[in-house]
């Protein structure tokens, strides 16, 4: 089944081109990252799924219109933003109140057994819970909602590396079973690098790349080697250098270079499957920023 389906997805803000003819494809089961630098078309993108913004285009979320049947759709999705969105004031057990009744796929005993594992208390109030134990009443919210799609924006951000690990574990073990499609940005890519199945870098409101996992981890090579091979290795046509403690570490892709492969590399260093960190510095970082989206 596919979840999200765009042909030609366009957005502009002014003389801004926030998408510039996105066309993507995710499909149910999936847990895709689009990552993308600042004001690379990433929050836009996701405001036309979650139908929050109108657009020129094809759209279609759990084949639904988003913009013209959004109430519909928030039966079947969830979203997480960067920012705390909950009453200050509110308490944690009336927040479970509060959804149960506005929201016929709330699970309230499951979202208080998630809350149950943590130093959550029902009678705190919001504004008495650090960020990371926010982000925690979120996600038991959105963990109790029998919801098809997950949309995440940088829902860990500001968090310590505790409450991140713990928030990603907390997704892979209570709440993605495999039938579920989770939507992802985030700029501590490490992080969810081994939760993704795919990838998705948008750069000035265009794809430039999109791709499982698999592929990524078949197709790019990073080559680790000495001064003295280093000639031999460029003379292969790597797609990116850089150089780190007097070592120069070459990018291979080859989707586009098919004379290369990994016993050829061996042969002049250190072989791996390069980082999406590193993927996405050599893909994206000698292209230009300006005029930027949102």
């Amino acid at each position: 089944m596919t979840v999200i389906e765009a042909r030609g997805l366009r957005k502009s803000f002014g003389a801004t081109l926030a998408l510039d003819g996105v066309d993507l494809r995710v499909e149910e089961g999936r847990i895709l990252g689009l990552i993308g630098p600042n004001g690379a078309g990433k929050s836009t993108a996701l405001h036309a799924i979650l139908g929050l913004t109108p657009y020129q285009g094809e759209l279609k979320v759990l084949g639904r219109d988003p913009w013209t049947q959004r109430d519909q759709l928030m039966r079947d999705v969830c979203f997480i933003a960067d920012v705390a969105v909950l009453p200050r004031w509110m308490r944690v057990a009336q927040a479970l109140e509060y959804v149960a009744g506005v929201h016929p796929r709330f699970d309230r005993t499951k979202a208080e057994a998630f809350l149950a594992r943590t130093s959550i208390r029902p009678a705190s109030k919001v504004r008495e819970l650090s960020k990371g134990m926010v982000t925690q009443l979120h996600l038991a919210l959105v963990m109790a909602m029998d919801a098809k799609l997950l949309v995440l924006d940088e829902p860990t951000l500001g968090l310590d590396i505790l409450y991140r690990k713990q928030f990603y574990d907390s997704l892979l073990n209570d709440y993605f079973d495999g039938r579920r499609t989770i939507v992802v940005t985030t700029h501590q890519v490490e992080e969810v690098q081994h939760v993704l199945t795919d990838v998705m870098f948008i750069n000035r409101g265009r794809i430039v790349l999109d791709c499982s996992m698999e592929e990524l981890e078949a197709r790019y090579m990073e080559l680790t080697v000495r001064p003295a091979r280093a000639d031999a290795a460029r003379a292969l046509k790597p797609m990116h250098e850089r150089q780190v403690l007097g070592r120069s570490i070459l990018l291979f892709d080859s989707g586009v270079n098919q004379n290369i492969d990994r016993p050829q590399l061996a042969a002049l260093g250190d072989v791996r499957t390069p980082s999406i960190a590193d993927l996405f510095v050599a893909i994206l970082g000698s292209m230009p920023t300006q005029g930027a989206a949102q």
